[in-house]
């Protein structure tokens, strides 16, 4: 056994792992229907989505998949992790599965993947039929990282790839309490999970790599808000109002950039990780994003 958890471990073993330029890239498919990615954040994978799938999945093809560096997928030491490559990774497992179109629910980091693909259409192998961004830092100046974020990604190499090692569970736990909402905190279980994934593949020494793109999305932004603002593939903000990073904060830049596009705006008290805060909200919400296309 992989992990602790026997659901972490059920969970990984009915995926799959493609080769993506001699790395392995954990993916895998639940349900029949209408194709929908599902989309995980920094730093933990794809099992953040796990208590959405059984009901998201129902009337719908899910795919899932652990990006380069973090999850199950292997984690290079000495890479140069970026939004282009992610976007590749994407089109890879979709290109493997036969995807011609797709809906897409992005959370956190992977938000930005998605306007990486918004802004450079020619280079996806699919269409994308809609998208929901949850949670995450679609305009860099009004994104508050956390603190871990700003320890491991604004020093240098050295300094981020040391405190990255001795990082302990106490100050990992810590950042991750502080962006759920007062009233949905994770239990020791879930505590647990993330500490096994964030650790796996010694995943904890490269988290400062993959953090440090939180602080590159400002040399993307205006290509990046352009390509939102000219698409005409539907998409819409659902917001987790408790979230201190990418909350409220996040939604009101939104409405002002976009006031066209819609705002689902979940319980007050649900913070940065919906998915596992208030997962049957977040699925409700989404079905009515779809509807609403209708």
């Amino acid at each position: 056994m992989k992990f602790s958890n026997n659901e972490l471990n059920e969970f990984e073993s009915n995926g799959q792992y493609l080769d993506f330029k001699g790395h392995s890239i954990y993916y895998r498919t639940i349900g029949e229907g209408r194709n929908l990615f599902l989309l995980h954040g920094y730093p933990f994978n794809s099992y953040d989505w796990s208590l959405v799938i059984p009901k998201i999945s129902k009337n719908r093809k899910v795919i899932l998949l652990d990006f380069l560096g973090m999850g199950f997928s292997d984690k290079p030491q000495n890479h140069r992790y970026s939004f282009e490559e992610y976007v590749e990774i994407v089109n890879e497992v979709a290109n493997s599965l036969g995807v011609i179109e797709t809906d897409i629910l992005a959370h956190d980091l992977a938000v930005s993947v998605v306007q990486e693909m918004l802004s450079s259409p020619e280079k996806n192998k699919f269409k994308i039929g809609s998208i929901a961004f949850m949670n995450g830092g679609l305009f860099a100046d009004a994104y508050n990282p956390r603190l871990i974020q700003r320890i491991l990604s604004q020093t240098p190499n050295v300094i981020g790839k040391l405190i990255s090692k001795v990082m302990s569970r106490k100050s990992v736990e810590a950042s991750i309490l502080r962006v759920f909402g007062p009233d949905t905190q994770p239990n020791k279980n879930w505590l647990n999970i993330f500490w096994e994934i964030l650790n796996y593949k010694e995943g904890k020494s490269i988290a400062y790599l993959i953090g440090r793109l939180v602080f590159e999305k400002v040399y993307y932004q205006k290509r990046w808000i352009n390509a939102m603002l000219n698409t005409e593939i539907p998409f819409c903000y659902i917001c987790g109002p408790a979230d201190p990073n990418s909350g409220i904060n996040m939604a009101e830049r939104f409405s002002k950039v976009f006031p066209s596009r819609p705002i689902y705006f979940l319980s007050e008290k649900i913070g940065h990780w919906p998915q596992i805060e208030s997962p049957e909200e977040v699925v409700s919400t989404y079905n009515q994003f779809i509807n609403d296309l209708i």
